[in-house]
Parts: C-alpha cells; sequence; structure tokens
C-alpha cells in the first residue's frame, strides 16, 4: 500500500487551489506538511480543525502538519498555498493561525515572499533550494510576528467547539479503521447525537460527513495518483469489502472507483461529498 498523503518527501510546493481538482482542497483531509493560505482577492470560507471560519481578501492562514482542513473559495478568489516540510527547519507557530491582514505594508511583505518563492521554483538556478529554505524562514518570521503582536483572528471557544476540534483529531488519526463516529463519540465521552450537534453547530458538518469527506479524500487520491487495486484501496480506508467501498464512492460522488481514476486529476471538477 502506498504511504499516507503527503507522506514522502515533496520539498517546497506552491500551488494555485483553482488550478487543482476541486477535491483536493474542498474535502477536509489533513497533510503530513505544513499549508499557508494568503488570498489576496475574493472570498470563501475554510473548515479548519472542527471550526468553520470566513475568509476575505488578505487574509493568511497557517495550517500545521497533521490538521483537517477543507477550502470553499468563491469563483473570483485569487490566492496561492505553500506546502513545505514540516522539518524543513522554519519555526512555525504550533498551532492554526488565521490572520486578516489591514496594514498594506505587512500585506506587501509576505507577497514579496511569496512572489521570490515562486521566482525560484520558475527559473531553478544554483542554489535554489537554499533560497528556497531561507524564504521559508522568512515566512515562519512573518508569521510569528503576527502572532506576537496578536494579529490573529480567534474566535470564541465553545464547548461545542472544542469538541468538534477534539473529533476532527481523532478523525485524522483514525479514519483507515473500521471505526464510525459512534465509537469516536464514546472514546470522546459523548453520545453519537450530541457528538452531531456539537459538529454541526462547529462547522456545518454532521460528524458522519466529518469522516466520510476524510475518507473519500485519501480514496481519491490513491485512485488518481496510482493503479493501486479497489480493494487494496477499499482494505487501507477500513471498509468490509470492496464492494462496499464502492457503494460507499457511487453514494458520494454519484460514480464508481474506475470511473475517478480517469476524471481524479482534472481542475476545478468538484465532485464532493452528497451532504448528509
Amino acid at each position: 500500500m502506498s504511504p499516507p498523503a503527503g507522506a514522502e518527501d515533496r520539498g517546497i510546493r506552491l500551488v494555485s487551489p483553482g488550478q487543482q481538482p476541486g477535491w483536493s482542497y474542498g474535502l477536509l483531509h489533513d497533510r503530513a506538511e505544513v499549508t499557508l493560505l494568503w488570498l489576496t482577492r475574493g472570498q470563501g470560507r475554510i473548515t479548519l480543525d472542527g471550526r468553520r471560519r470566513g475568509l476575505g481578501a488578505h487574509n493568511a492562514v497557517f495550517i500545521p502538519a497533521r490538521t483537517l482542513f477543507a477550502l470553499d473559495l468563491g469563483p473570483q478568489s485569487l490566492g496561492l498555498v505553500l506546502h513545505a516540510p514540516p522539518g524543513a527547519g522554519a519555526a512555525f507557530p504550533a498551532a492554526p493561525l488565521h490572520l486578516r491582514v489591514r496594514e498594506a505594508l505587512v500585506q506587501a511583505e509576505l507577497t514579496a515572499l511569496f512572489e521570490a518563492m515562486q521566482r525560484e521554483l520558475a527559473r531553478g538556478r544554483a542554489f535554489m533550494d537554499e533560497a528556497l529554505d531561507a524564504h521559508l524562514r522568512l515566512m515562519a518570521v512573518w508569521l510569528l510576528r503576527q502572532q506576537q503582536e496578536g494579529l490573529g483572528d480567534q474566535p470564541g471557544e465553545s464547548a461545542a467547539q472544542r469538541l468538534s476540534q477534539a473529533y476532527a483529531a481523532a478523525v485524522v488519526a483514525g479514519f483507515r479503521g473500521p471505526d464510525g463516529p459512534g465509537e469516536m463519540a464514546a472514546r470522546l465521552g459523548v453520545s453519537g447525537p450530541h457528538l452531531t450537534r456539537a459538529c454541526r453547530a462547529a462547522c456545518g458538518r454532521s460528524a458522519q460527513r466529518i469522516l466520510s469527506e476524510r475518507k473519500l479524500h485519501e480514496a481519491r487520491r490513491l485512485l488518481a495518483a496510482e493503479q493501486e487495486p479497489v480493494a487494496g484501496i477499499a482494505e487501507a480506508l477500513g471498509f468490509s469489502s470492496p464492494a462496499y467501498f464502492t457503494r460507499f464512492i457511487r453514494k458520494q460522488t454519484g460514480q464508481a472507483p474506475s470511473e475517478l481514476r480517469g476524471a481524479g486529476a482534472r481542475p476545478g471538477a468538484r465532485l464532493s461529498p452528497r451532504r448528509h
């Protein structure tokens, strides 16, 4: 079986979300890399660590490795996403950080760092890796400065948000297993209905949908990335049989796993899970 998403060493990457398949950022998932979103135009929403928040122009969101998140950006949105190995040497914040950057000078600082990294990646000059590492460290410093100055957007924390956050962590740890929301709720010390109410209040998704999205993202990643047999993917994601896995995929997307192999890499292909 292939390694978990992002486990391979991919180095530093810059990605435009609008040029990726819709499921790759639109479905809840976590990555082995640290992630930094810089939205320069438009609006949207992010579900991050069990909470849903609004996004606007000049919002920066830092996402630590293995943190559950999904992006829902408007059609006119413009921005970049940085992915980097967490052990690249930069001292990033330990927790998610959402910044609404209002000062033009501070906006320009981060934009300049992204543009410098884009140039390095495009030109491939000598010592490119060293230059990228240096820019990555400067990005980490930029984030830590904003955090120290108290510019992070910290919404009030309710009991529902804390429970949703704990469930998000449980999904990250256990989505490849056979357990459903009921079993995870029991380990968190609450009932299944109580967990779902908390998740809906915090992020607008049921507990079942959160788990289904994470499984679906991994299934789509594996189907798009390789020719792993469907039976192997089903087993790796905790399904009792390939037939049950196929029914799950059809229910979520309206297509069979074999059909998703060809459609998985098309930019903009939404195919998000059906709500329940």
